[in-house]
């Protein structure tokens, strides 16, 4: 059997060039320390794109994207597919802990400063992934076509179309028109299915090649304590070592995704009915809820602009500042400036759970 082993070993790497790649794993590490726990979410959020995405492609054998035929469909794989309820719930609640995972990857990665030099497109790549990942989730909540989806989306492309200067021109691209009809349901699938799997999956590439090329960085507090010889440099393998703690991640991921999805199966409701009024207390999903409420809560008129117009307009400005963040923290670690932006992410942290939570009133 070892020969068998070497035999198999020795013709891939012949081909493919596999011993640098087993070479590679044999030498690469992990840097140990008391902040250590945040760098298996990462891989965490890629188990759950994985999880999207064969889940997803069960689905796919089943779902037919017409204002006529798209919820019927869902019905089906609910009623009549063995096992479809299953599959659509761990899909549906595999895409919000996947969101939820990446935000806590985010800010953990933000909070230890591991976006200062040389890792700037590590970040940069990092938080396009995000913004993919929300595209992920606002363009699969209305494949059902059902009634919250539908007007769900229409309030959220409405707040799309109040995006200071490409406002009207974004309303117009994600509906396919002035209004939400079947030409909406079928962008939102491409996007969905085609469109956003390819930019994730371009990106994703890039940011693992970074991230494997640079390494995971120490946090400027260790490194400090390291270079005083206060703490001693420590490091794991990263195979086999890490990637089973990474592994042991995966099933309490998968576990908890699956009693949440035998649990609290995902519901459908009732099929979407363009002419009816749009039902009390509708809101966007949770991960938009903190920009909806803040609008809701802005004046009509600050200054000489409209209130929703200036919110998106703080909105579009704050997010391009978090995402040059490294170059503007470009000492991080050290001195006034990163207290600053510490004391940033604190705000930011907070003011999102403030007002995700007065939106749930």
């Amino acid at each position: 059997m070892p020969n068998l082993y070497r035999h198999i070993l020795a013709w891939l790497d012949e081909r493919f060039g596999t011993g640098s790649v087993e070479e590679f794993l044999r030498h690469k590490t992990v840097p140990q320390h008391r902040h250590s726990i945040w760098y298996f979410f990462g891989g965490m959020t890629l188990f759950l794109f994985v999880v999207q995405v064969l889940t997803g492609i069960l689905l796919l054998l089943y779902y037919r994207p017409t204002p006529n035929d798209a919820y019927e469909s869902v019905q089906y794989i609910v009623t009549q597919v063995r096992f479809g309820w299953l599959i659509r719930s761990v899909h549906s609640w595999s895409a919000n802990l996947m969101v939820f995972t990446a935000f806590v990857h985010m800010f953990s990665v933000y909070f230890l400063k591991a976006y200062r030099k040389p890792r700037e497109l590590t970040w940069i790549t990092g938080m396009l992934l995000l913004f993919i990942t929300m595209g992920f989730g606002f363009s699969g909540y209305l494949l059902p076509w059902n009634t919250l989806a539908f007007f769900a989306t229409k309030v959220g492309t409405e707040m799309a179309g109040a995006v200071p200067f490409v406002g009207k021109w974004m309303l117009t691209f994600l509906r396919g028109g002035e209004e939400v009809t079947g030409a909406t349901l079928t962008r939102f699938f491409g996007f969905h299915i085609a469109v956003l799997p390819g930019l994730a999956t371009t990106l994703l590439a890039i940011h693992l090649l970074l991230v494997q090329h640079l390494g995971m960085s120490v946090p400027p507090g260790v490194e400090r304590a390291i270079a005083e010889g206060r703490e001693q440099a420590r490091s794991m393998p990263f195979f086999p070592n890490f990637l089973l703690r990474d592994i042991i991640g995966w099933y309490a991921a998968l576990g908890v995704l699956g009693a949440l999805a035998a649990i609290f199966p995902w519901e459908l409701g009732a099929k979407a009915d363009p002419f009816t009024s749009a039902p009390a207390g509708i809101r966007p999903e949770w991960y938009f809820l903190f920009m909806f409420q803040a609008l809701k809560l802005l004046p009509p008129k600050i200054l000489f602009l409209e209130g929703e117009f200036a919110g998106l307009l703080g909105f579009s400005l704050a997010a391009a500042v978090w995402v040059v963040v490294p170059f503007l923290d470009h000492r991080a670690g050290f001195g006034r400036v990163t207290r600053f932006f510490t004391g940033l992410g604190v705000f930011v942290l907070g003011f999102m759970g403030v007002m995700s939570l007065l939106a749930l009133r």
